[in-house]
């Protein structure tokens, strides 16, 4: 998965999500970032670098693997794949975006 196919997913999700998150949230690779404002309807994706909520930090390939199921977010955050800055509460709330 490339960033431009990161991005239109998480587009997609946030379309199609039946309710908003009702946070702004940042995910941040090393090839850029794509901002979600949660706070409106409908949720606005973009690849601006933006203040947010809560910063979810990985690896593309990680990203890839989280969505598919193949990577437990849990482990990953404990094992440092993904770092989390910012509202944790707010990252409890990604599931409902990425899967």
């Amino acid at each position: 998965m490339d960033f431009n196919k990161a991005t239109e997913f998480i587009q997609s999700k946030a379309t199609n999500a039946s309710e908003p998150l009702g946070n702004k949230i940042k995910f941040t690779f090393p090839e850029g970032v794509i901002h979600v404002n949660g706070d409106q309807t409908p949720m606005e994706v973009s690849n601006d670098d933006k203040e947010a909520d809560c910063n979810i930090k990985m690896k593309l390939a990680d990203f890839q693997k989280l969505i598919s199921g193949d990577l437990n977010p849990m482990m990953a955050v404990m094992s440092g794949k993904i770092k989390i800055e910012g509202n944790m509460g707010v990252a409890m709330k990604l599931t409902q975006l990425v899967k």
